[in-house]
């Protein structure tokens, strides 16, 4: 450029009558000048290509900015939705692990408990074990004697028996037998008489000494059998015959005691017997319940001690988890900030400096690289062509309004027409309000670009979130219900338990009672009977004593007596054996009752341990149904606040008058048709340059 002012410079000066010539020379000159530089038609000039990198750099930094946003609004989302899950399971952690403590500590309760009554009921076993062995002990002894005291007394019988019957038909025959015994003076000599004679043997009358000595040692207050006397012996054969059926009779009544009395023991023993089983029977039934409830509750403790440690692990793990997202969530976020913020002042920076370049090359662009002078602008005043080109141009840009319904591009082709009216470098002047509108067009076209594409964003994201929130609402009412059926049941479940612990109080209060009025009627029946029997007894022992007695001043009712002492021994026995019985129906009602107060105490811990359980887990479950409530609260709160934005969106963006396509076609168009009109004015601009350069060669030759 230098090189080339200098020679047009360095030219002589003209004189008067030659000045056209050096101003033709000076005119080409501008224009080899201008040539030099002119940038073609369809070439980007520097200064334009600097604009459009700066806008492709603008457009990836956008890119990368909104890539940029997805990628951390998704981690966002991830961040919220983790934390909100992580607290989610550690309250239900802790609550678990509270209920797991609880459950191990009732399951320890339960087992002191159970060990407890097992000591107990063991206790209670071997004593009855113990009882009835020496029961049956005591029992076997008691028949022994039994067998052997019937046996040596049946023996007496018959032998009395053999004796009588002998005596009596020696006595028919009246022999030498009978003189030997009407001489004896004693029972003892009697009985020696009858060895002597062969009537009894020797081993027979040494049992019946000893029956006698028995049965003598036996009454209170009479004489010595063996002596004489005149109520047993009077020393004649009948007297004899009378004193051995007495004895015959008086072992009949003992061997009658005898198995009475075996007979009541075999009762008595029976029902103690069949009491001690009962009582072993049903503690053993009790002592294996109170094992196996002991085992349950040893694994029911196991268990729990074992999901304990797994909860609490998992407790601690969800606990560390959550600390280390906070602490990476805020990591992020606050790198995202940052990322940001320089993203921010580096659009900044280069749109300042897209705004500087355009708004201050513009006219040394024109200069530098596209040929413009003021050569070009005087000839463009003087030339024909230039005003035609200007004037198609407009043309064009007309067409172009009234094609589109553009009232910009009306106005634009009117600004065009004024400029070109205009005397101050009108070409000038047009190409730039065209170069203008096409920068001013495609602005717009980004800037509707870029709100289509914000739209897309916010709409697709809002939509996926108002879709999480909507399912993750559904999810919690769905366990929200869950939860509240499960309560309610178990709340029906409580009150039919505390309804069964009702009616088994008031079950155990009319056992009570009942089982206080059974006890009162048995001691008073009992009294009775004791008092009965010991008036039978003594009225017994009255009359046996009365009509054993001899020496009677009057005829005694020996018959009659006989027979109410009968009647009064079958008394006696029957009060023994109702005695027995009232007895045994007492031990067995008091077992009976024992046995049920037990059962029933098991029933009320069992059932009242339930209702705890039960109560504790509607409290669980309706503490945790509001909570869930609470969150669902909070995510409709942000379902409503997408909503709400949503719409907002929706009113923003959706397209009503004119869809984006067609704005784009629309944009497209304008922007083609008015470089069509530039291209138009670049045409001619290089016609001028080519004319130019002709009469640049015309001068020099």
């Amino acid at each position: 450029r230098g090189t080339g002012l200098a020679a047009i410079v360095s030219l002589p000066r003209p004189t008067p009558c030659l000045a056209l010539a050096p101003m033709k020379l000076f005119a080409a000159g501008l224009a080899a000048f201008s040539a030099g530089r002119v940038v073609s038609a369809d070439t980007v000039s520097p200064i334009q290509k600097v604009v459009q990198l700066i806008s492709s750099f603008q457009a990836k930094i956008i890119k990368e900015g909104e890539v940029s946003h997805t990628l951390f609004a998704e981690f966002s989302e991830f961040c919220e939705d983790r934390n909100r899950n992580l607290a989610h399971e550690i309250k239900n952690g802790k609550a678990a692990v509270a209920s797991l403590k609880a459950a191990i500590a009732e399951e320890d309760a339960t087992s002191a408990s159970l060990n407890a009554k097992i000591d107990e009921l063991a206790a209670g076993i071997a004593t009855d074990e113990a009882d009835l062995k020496a029961a049956t002990q005591i029992r076997d002894k008691e028949h022994k004697d039994f067998i052997s005291e019937e046996a040596e007394l049946v023996e007496t019988i018959d032998m009395l028996d053999r004796a009588v019957g002998i005596l009596e038909r020696e006595m028919a025959k009246g022999g030498a037998a009978m003189v030997q015994l009407k001489n004896a003076a004693s029972l003892s000599q009697a009985l020696s008489v009858m060895v002597d004679v062969a009537v009894m043997s020797s081993a027979d009358v040494s049992k019946l000494r000893s029956f006698i000595q028995s049965a003598q040692s036996s009454a209170d207050g009479d004489a010595e059998l063996g002596a004489p006397a005149a109520a047993v012996y009077e020393g004649h054969s009948g007297d004899i015959i009378d004193t051995l059926k007495g004895l015959q009779e008086k072992a009949e009544e003992q061997l009658d005691e005898a198995r009475k009395t075996e007979t009541n023991n075999l009762h008595t023993f029976q029902q103690l017997k069949q009491s001690l089983e009962d009582e072993i029977k049903f503690a053993n039934q009790d002592l294996d319940k109170a094992k196996k409830g002991l085992a349950e509750s040893s694994e029911k403790k196991a268990t729990a001690e074992g999901d304990l440690k797994v909860t609490s692990k998992d407790l601690a793990a969800d606990v560390e988890t959550q600390a280390t997202l906070h602490q990476d969530c805020m990591t992020r976020a606050q790198d995202y900030e940052a990322e940001a913020k320089s993203r921010a002042e580096e659009l900044n920076a280069i749109a300042e400096a897209k705004k500087i370049i355009v708004e201050t090359t513009g006219g040394a662009a024109q200069i530098s690289y596209e040929g413009t002078s003021f050569l070009q602008t005087a000839r463009s005043k003087l030339s024909s062509g230039t005003d035609l080109a200007n004037f198609a141009a407009i043309r064009a840009v007309r067409s172009l309004a009234e094609k589109q319904n553009s009232p910009a591009l009306a106005q634009l082709a009117q600004r065009m027409g004024v400029a070109m009216r205009s005397g101050d470098d009108p070409f000038a002047k047009v190409r730039g309000l065209i170069t203008d509108m096409i920068v001013r067009l495609e602005k717009e076209a980004e800037a509707d670009a870029t709100h289509k594409a914000y739209c897309d964003k916010e709409l697709k994201e809002s939509e996926e979130k108002k879709a999480d929130k909507t399912a993750e609402i559904s999810k919690q009412t769905a366990r929200i219900d869950q939860m509240t059926s499960k309560s309610e049941m178990l709340k029906e479940e409580i009150a039919q338990l505390q309804a069964d612990l009702a009616a088994l109080s008031k079950a155990q209060a009319e056992m009570d009672k009942l089982r206080e009025e059974e006890h009162a009627a048995f001691v008073s029946n009992k009294a009775d009977m004791e008092q009965g029997l010991e008036g039978v007894k003594l009225a017994l022992k009255v009359l046996n004593e009365y009509y054993a007695k001899d020496g009677k001043a009057h005829t005694e009712q020996s018959g009659a007596g006989s027979s109410i002492i009968g009647l009064l021994e079958v008394v006696e026995s029957d009060f023994s054996k109702d005695l027995a019985e009232i007895e045994t129906t007492e031990e067995t009602a008091a077992a009976e009752y024992d046995q049920q107060t037990k059962a029933n105490a098991v029933e009320k811990t069992t059932k009242t341990k339930d209702v705890e359980h039960k109560q504790k887990e509607t409290v669980y479950l309706d503490k945790e149904s509001a909570d869930l409530k609470a969150d669902r609260e909070q995510v409709q709160a942000e379902l409503d606040a997408i909503l709400e934005y949503l719409e907002k969106i929706h009113t923003e963006c959706d397209e009503v008058a004119e869809t984006y396509a067609e704005r784009k076609a629309r944009y497209e168009a304008e922007i083609a048709g008015l470089k069509d009109a530039l291209n138009i004015l670049e045409n001619e601009t290089a016609l001028l340059q080519r004319s130019a350069r002709r009469a640049l060669r015309g001068a020099s030759a």
